[in-house]
């Protein structure tokens, strides 16, 4: 297999710049809520976060959902309170994107791409952001083994755009007992392959908030470079995600066992 970009015989180590935030040299802490449901509720979050330690916030603004009844995010309004919140606390953001025909808008107001685990496989969204000079956040598909993932990275590579972060949120198991298998292994076999960054996102695989703390401590002893958590004011108010989502106080004790690990 030829693996032309994202190889290390192409680069030894990427380091990814947004703002004062350097992914891939030091452990990088992602929070926020799985949507953005008010400006004032993302407000409400975010001087919680920063009061305890954060580098980027996350919010979703489009939903892709497995239900056409649930909610689908806020669209376009959402990402303009992502930015005014982002301009108001100095903060970097990301958020997911799901059509490219949203991309023009989008690039206005994030700094961070996101392409979900339901778009791995979309290899014209995967083209759109590689034209882009925007960092992309890639989450590794539901059932995806490493070289797709890493073929779906060189997609975006391959258009021009080398500022790829790869994201470990789970995949789909027999098991029961979570929502998705966290493959914890494949973040040392990742920094065997690839000079790309690799985050990982433990509240998917989860599925409810108790198993979180544990699965960042997780990530962070087997050498992910940050992780990406779910985080409400009222979570069990939260529009999405309800279940796996922390409370304010559930992500400072994450925050400070997970830098007991590094």
């Amino acid at each position: 297999m030829v693996f032309k970009y994202t190889g290390k015989d192409y680069k030894e180590k990427t380091v990814i710049r947004v703002g004062r935030v350097e992914i891939g040299k030091k452990f990088v802490f992602i929070a926020g809520p799985c949507s953005i449901e008010s400006e004032e509720q993302l407000a409400e979050v975010v001087e919680g976060l920063l009061s305890i330690g954060v580098d980027i916030l996350r919010g979703g603004a489009f939903k892709p959902r497995t239900s056409p009844y649930s909610f689908q995010g806020l669209g376009l309004e959402g990402l303009k309170i992502l930015r005014r919140i982002s301009e108001k606390y100095d903060i970097p953001i990301i958020s997911e994107v799901l059509d490219p025909r949203d991309l023009e808008k989008a690039v206005e107001y994030v700094d961070i791409i996101q392409i979900g685990a339901r778009n791995m496989y979309n290899y014209p969204l995967l083209r759109e952001v590689g034209k882009l000079e925007k960092p992309v956040l890639l989450k590794r598909g539901l059932s995806a083994t490493l070289d797709e993932w890493l073929y779906a990275a060189e997609y975006i590579m391959n258009e021009g755009n080398e500022k790829v972060i790869l994201c470990e949120r789970g995949i789909r198991t027999f098991v029961k007992h979570t929502r998705f298998t966290l493959d914890i292994a494949a973040v040392p076999s990742l920094k065997e392959r690839t000079h790309l960054p690799v985050i990982v996102d433990p509240s998917h695989p989860a599925g409810r908030r108790s198993i979180v703390p544990p699965l960042a401590k997780a990530a962070a002893c087997v050498g992910a470079d940050g992780i990406m958590v779910e985080v409400h004011s009222k979570p069990d108010n939260a529009l999405s995600d309800a279940a796996q989502s922390l409370t304010i106080e559930m992500y400072k004790e994450l925050v400070r066992d997970v830098r007991r690990c590094l």
